[in-house]
């Protein structure tokens, strides 16, 4: 009988009824599969697992936010063999599941889980970290990881746009020089990232023409600092508007980024907290993980 891994964060989204798991469960069940479900308790575990024990299953399934699903996919990328990975969002807000257009209702992704066919993922690595969707710093990152998670579990996105807010009223230059695919771009920048999604935090838009999550090429979005309030105003719009021909924005397809400074730089992986380095290396590793979709 073929072997799959559930592993449920119980603290993630607003519902907590335990309800659409157990019909998971189920679904899993009828596709032929024995299932071994494993609930965390803290963060880490999820990777941990993953990476001790996914290598005796023929599929992973994770269920929870995004930061449910960067822990699993870390811990599957140390499998020298990496069974499928399969996602059932239910955390605040999403952004992975509603760029590749997961289901959200949780049998239907369960159902994708086990039945759909695989989709090659491409993975990012920073420094010694994996991260499936986005590495940013800057204005909004901190969004991502310091709204609570009582917060995030009672105002879903509205929780990350309140963050994202205050944000701007702190808004600061970070100096510092990168290096894509041989260009060079240095200076002071409110926000920098290397993604592979078309909604990050759930506050800033790439549009989906731009974004291809199997082609081995990240996004480079850059933002320079604005020079007055009219600058950030019209930073703003054109953001919204998803014109990337701005004077302060930098936007470019690329499969390795450098970044150095000397200032104190505090990275968001996935929406989960990175602490700052003076040289961080990003690399695309194309198709690292097959997804069922």
């Amino acid at each position: 009988m073929k072997k799959l891994l559930f592993i449920v964060n119980p603290r993630a989204g607003k519902t907590k009824s335990r309800a659409p798991l157990f019909d998971a469960a189920a679904e899993f069940s009828r596709a032929g599969y024995l299932v071994n479900i494993f609930v965390t308790e803290a963060g880490g575990q999820a990777r941990d697992m993953a990476a001790r024990c996914g290598g005796d299953y023929d599929l992973i399934v994770c269920a929870g936010g995004d930061g449910t699903l960067n822990e699993t996919l870390s811990g599957v990328m140390q499998l020298p063999q990496r069974p499928p990975l399969g996602y059932l969002p239910c955390g605040s807000t999403n952004d992975f599941a509603a760029s590749l257009h997961l289901p959200t209702a949780m049998d239907e992704a369960a159902r994708a889980a086990v039945c759909g066919a695989p989709y090659p993922l491409d993975v990012g690595r920073h420094n010694d970290r994996y991260f499936a969707y986005v590495a940013s710093f800057g204005a909004f990152t901190r969004s991502s990881y310091s709204a609570t998670q009582a917060a995030k579990n009672a105002l879903g996105h509205f929780a990350y746009i309140l963050e994202g807010l205050g944000d701007l009223d702190s808004l600061r230059p970070y100096r510092c020089a990168v290096e894509a695919d041989g260009e060079h771009f240095e200076g002071e920048f409110i926000f920098g990232a290397v993604c592979n999604s078309t909604s990050l935090g759930g506050l800033v838009k790439l549009d989906p023409a731009c974004v291809r999550m199997d082609d081995g090429m990240f996004e480079l979005l850059l933002l320079r600092m604005p020079k007055s309030a009219l600058d950030l105003q019209n930073l703003i719009n054109v953001m919204t508007r998803m014109q990337y021909d701005y004077p302060g924005v930098i936007l470019r397809h690329v499969r390795h980024v450098t970044v150095t400074t000397d200032e104190e730089l505090p990275w968001s992986l996935d929406g989960e907290y990175c602490p700052s380095a003076p040289r961080v290396e990003i690399e695309n590793l194309p198709a690292a993980v097959q997804l069922m979709h």
